[in-house]
């Protein structure tokens, strides 16, 4: 099973000629999560060759237009191209408000079902579940309303080793309850302990989505042992109190909370116009916490080698 994550945008509020703002797309075994859809995803999509139908789901953290306004766009492609297949929209409730007058105004009728799903405000939700994959809100800090994303794949079950079932005559009824974990009982009443039989067939991964926001360390405990976190970090630590005042965090901030959660990686975004060298930034994430990489717009991470 795939589990790739594309960054499509990584600055803050302006865009630059180089970093659009947020929005990201994960790949969970050829399905497709949009994450954010800032001014510009369309092109992104485009350069990195991901194609729009293959989208069935997208998640908006927050209504500040660095983080939805290319969403009108690309639906509308996405009904221009023709599109029949539905389409389920999760975040918060005034955005459902904000599409719908869009569309009343261009007196457009979409060729597909939109399914729009309000996330609270005041509580932690999970917003999809399938047999692969959760996927919950996080509640976040910011000036407004905003929601972190935790996405777990589910443990696969697992492998049976093919010698262990011809030495023990393992029958094929048997097969699956011994590939959830259970033990194999010979007829002379010996247990053969699942551990014997089986080999996992891999961990799964964790990803979770954290801007925008201040510190909140209440997360740590929610995020503990990800794969991998994103975590804005608009600012540098010099930059605290305007980070505090605009309801941002700085780079100690994220690193700090990597730590305590103890997330195998860390990948920091939402980075202000005025770092040209990202490198400084990314230095200072890494006074504490080692394992931190930046978000750049088109790179790709596969969480297989994470």
């Amino acid at each position: 099973m795939s589990f790739k994550l594309t960054i499509l945008g990584s600055n803050s509020a302006i865009p630059t000629v180089k970093k659009h703002p947020t929005a990201q797309l994960l790949n969970a075994d050829e399905r497709f999560f949009l994450i954010d859809c800032g001014e510009g995803t369309q092109i992104q999509l485009l350069k990195n060759k991901i194609k729009v139908h293959k989208i069935n789901h997208i998640f908006i953290s927050h209504l500040h237009g660095d983080h939805y306004f290319g969403l009108i766009g690309l639906i509308n492609t996405m009904h221009l191209l023709g599109r029949t297949k539905e389409l389920n929209l999760y975040a918060h409730q005034p955005l459902k408000e904000i599409i719908d007058l869009q569309f009343q105004a261009s007196n457009t009728e979409l060729k597909f079902p939109l399914f729009f799903h309000p996330i609270p405000t005041d509580k932690e939700k999970i917003l999809f579940e399938d047999e692969q994959i959760v996927i919950s809100s996080l509640m976040l800090k910011h000036s407004i309303d905003s929601s972190g994303f935790l996405f777990r794949e589910k443990k696969s079950t697992k492998n049976i080793l093919k010698e262990k079932i011809e030495t023990y005559g393992i029958t094929v009824e048997k097969i699956p309850e011994i590939k959830k974990g259970a033990d194999f009982k010979l007829k002379d009443g010996r247990i053969i302990p699942n551990d014997e039989l089986t080999v996992v067939a891999k961990t799964p991964h964790s990803y979770a989505f954290c801007s925008d926001t201040t510190y909140v360390a209440t997360n740590a405990e929610k995020i503990k042992g990800v794969t991998l976190l994103y975590h804005e970090t608009t600012f540098m630590q010099d930059l605290k109190d305007k980070a505090i005042q605009t309801g941002h965090s700085t780079t100690i901030d994220a690193a700090t909370l990597a730590k305590q959660a103890n997330v195998k990686q860390l990948l920091i975004g939402h980075f202000s116009s005025r770092y040209n060298n990202l490198n400084i930034v990314l230095n200072e994430a890494k006074s504490i916490f080692e394992n931190t990489i930046l978000a750049t717009d088109g790179a790709t991470f596969d969480f297989d080698l994470i």
